[in-house]
């Protein structure tokens, strides 16, 4: 991926004569036990373990709140969908208009959450994860998402699929296409959703780990 990427921007801007390196962002695999803080979380947020969908991101109309909080409302789930974003009143009320998700009692805007141990473990105790970036690369929330969430339901975009390859799900902004994909991982075997995290965790630690990036980096300076 690293080689493709590198041929990707020299091939893009030939003309310059890029002499560029490309290395990912990194994520590690990490066992967090401490429960405490989360049961706390959960209990003001009225949310429990494994049975609510996540998104962490930005709160930008290119993330795809819009088709995320649509689709969620047509799905059958009795699961809760937890948005841990920054709000910004104008898109909210935007949403609002659009959606009329405040009438759905299973969606909860829960703030922001900067303490990274409680963060973790948000992730870790979620049923599933919605990605919904459109623009960018190799997204932190992504390779995060991958390292501790069983489930991880992806837009369908060329740099989601060169991060996570066969380790997740993937839809589009298509009608009904989350909205089905939700009704289908709802009632995922445990032992599916099982294949699904070890692909992840597998993928993170081989391609996206800390310490390969740290080497990455530490062979480019050396050279």
């Amino acid at each position: 991926l690293r080689r493709q990427r590198q041929m990707c921007i020299r091939d893009s801007y030939k003309k310059y004569q890029p002499q560029t390196t490309f290395i990912a962002y990194g994520a590690d695999v990490v066992d967090n036990s401490d429960e405490e803080k989360f049961e706390v979380w959960a209990k003001e947020h009225e949310v429990s373990k494994n049975e609510y969908y996540l998104i962490v991101g930005r709160f930008v109309p290119e993330n795809n709140y819009e088709t995320m909080i649509s689709e969620f409302m047509k799905s059958k789930t009795n699961k809760n969908f937890a948005l841990i974003t920054n709000v910004s009143e104008k898109f909210l009320l935007e949403l609002k208009r659009k959606t009329q998700f405040e009438k759905d009692g299973r969606i909860k805007f829960v703030g922001t959450v900067y303490d990274q141990e409680l963060l973790m473990k948000i992730r870790e105790n979620a049923y599933g994860y919605f990605h919904g970036h459109e623009v960018g690369g190799t997204n932190p929330s992504l390779l995060e998402a991958l390292s501790s969430i069983d489930l991880n339901l992806l837009l369908d975009v060329g740099f989601n699929r060169e991060v996570a390859e066969d380790s997740a799900l993937y839809w589009n902004k298509d009608n009904n296409s989350l909205a089905l994909l939700i009704n289908k991982v709802d009632n995922m075997p445990e032992k599916e959703i099982a294949e699904y995290a070890l692909k992840a965790k597998k993928r993170i630690a081989e391609n996206y780990s800390w310490e390969l990036i740290c080497n990455l980096y530490e062979n480019l300076f050396i050279s």
